[in-house]
């Protein structure tokens, strides 16, 4: 054995992990309404095509695998897809702005994952889309009615959304030092400074009206009143609190420990305060209702958009 000399074995070949289809699209996705929705929109087109996977990204899988042995079926898939949505569009289940939308994640998911087809023939046989709705803005009375239902966070919600035209999805990103009050020289409000979508790149300033200001003010110190440390990082809505420390809690629904509202409650509690306060009634499915006079949250932005508009004609 002297003299004989050994050879280090040589380390074993590092693979590197893959990355499944899902992923690839998913780290595209910036804000967080569409990480919210083009998950959804996809998978639509997944189960049309009968992919099966215990959730979406075991199908998306799989799609991909079809597309690798069948790759010249992926395109009529597509095509099949868009004619069943079509049957649904003259039935009126679905509106051509809804095909269009599954389309778009689609197309994003094919992009992400080098699954070509030919997008230009696929757009030319989608329906136009009609650019203005049949929805109409809420009037002054319901907004009136509106912000009097006791929960003190639709006041601030509605009459944000209202002066500043955000949508929905803007909540989840604003922070108390995201709202400046702009003052006169006498210390008047004249209104407030909103930066919309904060570090991101549809980040954008707007401003409010200073009852708009005055109601998220109010609320702010609505909730130091009962202990809450506002600070600029504190998020503008929260969840609700026990006015009175439960026996056996020291944490769970106190003031001092707030969690953020999302806009997902933010929808939830509009709704409801439609219904209670008796704006809205539920609708008449058997009477063929499918839709609300003026969509929710987007009627707020609506009447946004209306106001300008009609300034703007005002000042010619």
């Amino acid at each position: 054995m002297c003299g004989m000399t050994f050879q280090a074995a040589s380390p074993e070949p590092v693979i590197p992990l893959r990355v499944s289809p899902y992923t690839k699209f998913k780290m595209v996705l910036k804000s967080k309404e569409v990480q919210r929705q083009y998950p959804n929109l996809l998978e639509r087109f997944l189960d049309f095509g009968s992919f099966e996977g215990l959730d979406v990204e075991e199908k998306t899988i799989n799609f991909c695998e079809f597309f690798k042995s069948r790759p010249a079926e992926v395109e009529d898939l597509v095509i099949r897809f868009i004619l069943f949505q079509k049957e649904r569009i003259d039935r009126k289940e679905i509106t051509p702005g809804t095909l269009r939308n599954y389309l778009k994640a689609l197309k994003l998911f094919c992009k992400m994952n080098r699954i070509n087809i030919f997008w230009d023939m696929i757009s030319r046989s989608l329906p136009k889309v009609k650019q203005s709705a049949n929805d109409r803005i809420p009037s002054l009375e319901e907004i009136k009615k509106l912000i009097e239902y006791p929960d003190r966070r639709v006041k601030p919600i509605v009459l944000v959304s209202l002066s500043a035209g955000i949508r929905v999805g803007a909540w989840d990103y604003m922070r108390w030092k995201h709202i400046t009050p702009i003052m006169n020289e006498s210390g008047e409000i004249l209104a407030a400074k909103l930066i919309v979508y904060p570090n991101e790149s549809e980040e954008y300033f707007t401003f409010m009206t200073p009852e708009s200001y005055n109601s998220v003010k109010g609320w702010m110190d609505f909730r130091a009143s009962f202990g809450e440390k506002i600070k600029g990082e504190s998020w503008v809505l929260r969840d609700t609190w026990q006015k009175v420390r439960p026996r056996y809690s020291h944490r769970i629904g106190l003031a001092k420990y707030p969690k953020q509202f999302k806009s997902s409650g933010v929808k939830t509690l509009i709704g409801r305060a439609l219904q209670i306060q008796g704006i809205r009634i539920k609708l008449d499915l058997t009477r063929g209702q499918k839709n609300h006079e003026w969509r929710t949250l987007h009627g707020f932005r609506k009447f946004f958009k209306t106001q300008t508009e009609r300034v703007k004609i005002a000042e010619r």
